[in-house]
């Protein structure tokens, strides 16, 4: 499991002790978190390295 997926694990977990607002918040910008976790590594796999 890659360490975001860790973060949104712990995110779902501390969420469902949160009320309504605060949870989608959290849950939220877990999302982001897993969504940049994408860009970087696209833009890793687009990479061309001199060689």
């Amino acid at each position: 499991m890659s360490r975001v997926g860790s973060v949104w694990t712990s995110a779902q977990n501390v969420a469902s002790l949160l009320p309504a607002s605060q949870r989608r918040a959290l849950l939220g910008i877990a999302q982001l978190i897993m969504l940049g976790e994408l860009a970087v590594n696209r833009a890793l796999d687009n990479l061309q390295l001199p060689g």
